[in-house]
């Protein structure tokens, strides 16, 4: 597997489902990406902010392994960095299998925990038709598997940029599954 590092780092300041890609963005403790819509303390994703405004916003940067656009390009669905929501484009890292509140170090000094998965909607299907059925699975017991990346919260900003590499920090055990956030 090749070193865990960040091939993508994108941003909006509206709310488009895709966001734009960068350089470098920059990560602000408990708040998320500057620049982008849903940076705060509060819920940003506006579905949740009609539901309840004051909920924590567990969903202030979005992940996705770049793995899954590999396995989106076998089934005719090519996918460009930011395209799908995410503020950073992973390689290397096998992200859904990760326990919940794992921290990663990106960069110098930035770090963010990982809260849970992405529950994925029918936006994607507005990049291509049926890229949200390609991004659900189920395993060997028919449980629901959402691969359209994770979600965390920045516990340390800093300056990220594309290139970088990431170390993981596993929580202390016993480790906790993710759920969609």
């Amino acid at each position: 597997m090749k070193k865990p590092k960040i091939i993508g780092v994108s941003k909006s300041q509206s709310h488009t489902f895709n966001k734009f890609s960068c350089e470098h963005i920059t990560l602000i403790k408990g708040l998320g990406v500057k620049g982008d819509a849903h940076m705060g303390k509060t819920v940003k994703h506006r579905s949740r902010v009609v539901k309840d405004p004051t909920q924590p916003n567990l969903r202030q940067v979005h992940l996705i392994h770049f793995e899954l656009f590999e396995e989106l390009k076998e089934k005719g669905f090519y996918i460009k960095n930011g395209e799908m929501g995410e503020n950073i484009t992973t390689v290397g890292i096998d992200l859904l299998n990760l326990p919940r509140y794992t921290i990663l170090k990106l960069g110098q000094k930035a770090k963010i925990k990982i809260t849970g998965l992405r529950n994925p909607c029918n936006q994607l299907n507005s990049i291509k038709e049926g890229l949200m059925k390609a991004v659900l699975d189920h395993d060997e017991n028919g449980n629901l598997i959402r691969k359209a990346g994770v979600m965390g919260v920045v516990v340390e900003g800093g300056e990220i940029s594309v290139g970088e590499e990431i170390e993981i920090v596993l929580p202390e055990k016993p480790y906790l599954g993710l759920e969609r956030v």
